[in-house]
């Protein structure tokens, strides 16, 4: 079995969690790093164990053969360049999301990796989450039958508290509180609800609170969404909420209801159906990157280059359909 050498762009709180995710796999190391800083490649290696060599110039990280694939961790107005650099390069492809701030570039890095014939990992890393596997297995086993309803809500205060917000409140750098954040509950929904969507319409409000001032764009959103089979979907993504970390799940069908990690089902006898039977799952209840499942997600992508095919559930075809309907969405609202 091969190893497959990582270089890592960027040196963020995201890039610490790839770097030992990575690490932990049966098929990768990090072995080099890219950053606009001057980091001392002995003092990098020694916190996250391996030789690590630590460059300034992307074009010299890139050019370095040994390198099989990079995990472009910098800020995400810089994700759709170097993503493109990295498959002209002949480098397989982890992108943090959002892979970029526009459409646009989104087709341009689709049509960079298809030109090069590289693999990629986007960081939807939820869709490897226990709770939304566990989902997925329900709803795949027709315990819910036809969903007709589901609604995922992205809660996260990201205010002056949160390492995120030095960047995050501007426009320019994080676009809107659906890419920067919010992205992974359109994600999810896509995931529980199936990706052909019809219509989105969706509106957005700032927070009265001065903790938010700074934020360039509305920090509140929420979108409907028409699938083409009829059934819809609602999305509210809230980056201003003073109130614990919360992932909302709902999903409603023919045959029976989730809540978060609850649910109940006609299809199984002897159910009370005045209670919800609980799944046993690990909750999406956090927004640190060291709680996300990201060593499950880098397995996942390092089998599939070695097999040479595209991976499960994250590949760069999966998270063109959730930007194309967050991009549809933000326009609906005027961002």
């Amino acid at each position: 079995m091969k190893k497959y050498n990582v270089g890592i762009i960027g040196y963020s709180w995201a890039a610490t969690a790839h770097i030992d995710a990575i690490n932990k796999t049966s098929f990768a190391r990090v072995t080099a790093l890219c950053s606009s800083r001057n980091l001392n490649s002995s003092e990098i290696s020694a916190i996250h164990g391996g030789a690590i060599h630590c460059y300034t110039n992307l074009e010299a990280m890139l050019a370095n053969p040994e390198i099989h694939a990079v995990s472009i961790c910098s800020y995400p107005a810089e994700h759709a360049r170097q993503a493109i650099m990295a498959a002209e390069a002949g480098k397989h492809l982890i992108i943090e999301k959002p892979l970029a701030l526009n459409w646009e570039d989104c087709l341009a890095i689709e049509s960079a990796v298809k030109k090069a014939g590289v693999l990629t990992c986007v960081c939807f890393e939820c869709r490897f989450s226990s709770q939304l596997l566990t989902i997925k297995s329900v709803i795949d086993q027709d315990l819910l039958g036809e969903i007709h309803y589901g609604e995922v809500d992205y809660y996260h205060g990201i205010g002056p508290w949160y390492g995120q917000y030095r960047w995050n409140v501007k426009k320019e750098a994080a676009g809107s509180s659906l890419l920067s954040a919010g992205c992974h509950a359109m994600d999810a929904l896509l995931l529980c609800m199936g990706a052909d969507f019809e219509a989105v319409t969706s509106y957005s409000s700032y927070s009265a609170n001065p903790d938010f001032a700074k934020y360039e764009y509305p920090t509140s959103s929420v979108s409907i969404v028409k699938f083409r089979n009829g059934s819809v979907g609602k999305v509210a993504s809230v980056i201003d909420c003073l109130q614990p970390y919360y992932f909302h799940i709902h999903l409603v069908g023919s045959e029976g209801s989730l809540l978060d990690n609850k649910f109940h089902s006609t299809k199984l006898a002897g159910l009370n159906k005045n209670k919800w039977s609980e799944l046993s799952v690990k909750m999406l209840d956090s927004g640190d990157v060291t709680d996300h499942p990201y060593q499950m997600q880098f397995e996942a992508f390092f089998k599939a280059v070695e097999e040479g095919k595209e991976m499960p559930l994250t590949s760069l075809a999966d998270a063109l359909k959730t930007h194309k309907l967050i991009f549809a969405a933000d326009k609906s609202s005027g961002i």
